[in-house]
């Protein structure tokens, strides 16, 4: 039969899986990556489909899909790779059927992705 060893935190207080649910010291940090960023990173990017996520990884994979209003079509891989809401925080690449996108292309979904990043940290703060 399988032993369960209890793990002990100071004070005697015994760990659980629910400990991950719990409130922690950074509110903004899920797994090893900022919460903000990669919630940004999907309302930014809802118009492609989501192929996979890996929260505990940092990284979100998408298939094809157009812009509202644009006729390109993109897929994007994003890695969030660090618990700091920072733009080092956040690697995107973005592709075309015909290869990479443009450099600005690129800058522009990062800006969008960070600002509405801050975005959503302001407004949890209010709170």
């Amino acid at each position: 039969m399988d032993e369960i060893i209890d793990e002990r935190r100071p004070g005697g207080a015994r760990s659980s899986i629910f400990d991950f649910f719990r409130n922690r010291d950074d509110a903004g940090q899920v797994g090893a990556v900022n919460k903000y960023i990669w919630n940004a990173s999907l309302e930014t990017l809802d118009f492609l489909p989501v192929e996979s996520v890996d929260p505990f990884t940092g990284v979100i994979t998408t298939g094809y899909g157009r812009p509202p209003g644009g006729g390109r079509a993109y897929r994007a891989t994003i890695l969030v790779n660090d618990p700091a809401l920072d733009a080092r925080s956040l690697n995107l690449a973005i592709m075309t059927r015909s290869g990479p996108a443009s450099g600005a292309t690129v800058r522009a979904v990062e800006d969008a992705i960070l600002t509405r990043a801050r975005q959503l940290r302001q407004r949890d703060s209010r709170f």
